[in-house]
């Protein structure tokens, strides 16, 4: 039995998924850990090095009876690793990224698991969203060696400013299960900025899917044009009439926390 059996198939066909991780990106991995003891209130120990994409983590858990198996992924570039060939994973070579983390560290993404990762990205594909090749990945662990399959894109980039989650097909363990309580559980995830066609796709991932009829994601879909600048580096919509892409809220020790990714300029 792998870690993600038993995962149900949506009605008409259409694979299932839930809810893995989120995903804060910091300029250092040090500057992570101090943002996460400073606003949860907790500080994350687990985590290790990804050798193949130069870029080291911490995670810990948040599950909630909502998202039963969630945790939280706080990655920097690994200053001490080496630069892989290809773009790294969540856009994290992006100047317009590095740039916003220059102000503190960010919610930028989050990852949904599923039992057949192939079919998942076919499914993405279909609905006009190529979330990219399927790669294998792995880290080691005091309890061994952790392995996992998982979408890329060949640029590296998040879509939809990360509201698109990335994919994961987990081996025989799920990362979850080493991992002790922390006293911060999630709560929501709201998605905002999605078509139709993708939001179809997420709403019975536990997340809650606020969907558009506008061209403006169609711009973030295969064939969009890369991120430049961001318009603000404040965790907050750029603008009044623009929502941010990812709004989650935890629960704390000291009470619930809001984390708002921000919406990059395309």
């Amino acid at each position: 039995m792998t870690a993600a059996d038993g995962l149900p198939r949506e009605a008409g066909g259409a694979p299932a998924l839930a809810l893995d991780h989120l995903v804060v990106a910091a300029a250092t991995l040090d500057d992570g850990i101090a943002w996460c003891e400073a606003t949860l209130g907790h500080a994350p120990r687990a985590g290790g090095r990804h050798a193949f994409m130069g870029t080291h983590n911490r995670i810990f858990s948040i599950a909630s009876d909502r998202f039963a198996r969630a945790y939280l992924e706080i990655i920097a570039i690994d200053p001490a690793g080496t630069a892989p060939a290809r773009p790294r994973w969540f856009g994290l070579d992006e100047p317009a990224l590095q740039q916003a983390l220059e102000s503190g560290p960010r919610l930028i993404h989050w990852a949904a698991s599923c039992a057949d990762i192939d079919a998942s990205v076919a499914a993405f594909r279909a609905a006009g969203f190529d979330p990219g090749s399927v790669l294998p990945a792995e880290r080691a662990t005091p309890d061994g060696i952790l392995r996992w399959k998982i979408s890329v894109r060949p640029d590296g980039r998040r879509l939809v400013d990360g509201a698109v989650p990335t994919l994961l097909e987990w081996g025989d363990v799920h990362p979850s299960s080493s991992l002790p309580a922390s006293g911060c559980s999630l709560q929501a995830l709201a998605l905002r900025g999605l078509p139709q066609s993708m939001a179809a796709l997420l709403r019975d991932a536990g997340v809650d899917v606020e969907a558009t009829a506008s061209a403006a994601a169609a711009a973030h879909a295969v064939g969009g044009p890369p991120p430049s600048a961001p318009t603000s580096t404040a965790s907050h919509p750029t603008d009044g009439s623009v929502p941010a892409p990812l709004v989650a809220v935890i629960a704390t020790r000291r009470g619930p926390v809001s984390l708002t990714s921000i919406r990059l300029a395309h």
